[in-house]
């Protein structure tokens, strides 16, 4: 039992130490800049991660481009804001995603910032 016990800690550990840091860590610089309001609540109970007076953005990670693709759609198509996605690009190898959302972004019109 301890085993497993120490094996589930290490796993945590592992999974958290994969960015350097967590979602709203990013988030919240962003927000803060944009002079939007975090973790806006949504009718449905969904929240936009920042919600400015233009934009309803969806903060995400890079590899999860797709998923901040259809949220910051559905955000926008609630609150009535143009669309957009801060996405977190935390290496060079990460780029091949922003390429990608570039694509679909022009497409959709969604507006996207990154660092």
């Amino acid at each position: 039992m301890i085993k497993l016990i120490f094996l589930y800690i290490v796993l945590v550990m592992s999974l958290e130490a994969k960015h350097l840091h967590k979602e709203k860590y990013y988030q919240d610089i962003f927000c803060a800049k944009m002079g939007g309001v975090t973790e806006y609540v949504l009718e449905d109970k969904s929240r936009v991660d920042c919600l400015t007076n233009e934009y309803a953005i969806e903060v995400d990670f890079a590899p999860k481009w797709t998923e901040s693709v259809g949220q910051s759609l559905y955000y926008s198509l609630m609150t009535g804001k143009k669309a957009g996605v801060y996405l977190i690009i935390e290496n060079e190898k990460e780029y091949r995603y922003l390429k990608r959302l570039k694509k679909v972004a022009e497409k959709y019109d969604i507006k996207i910032w990154n660092e």
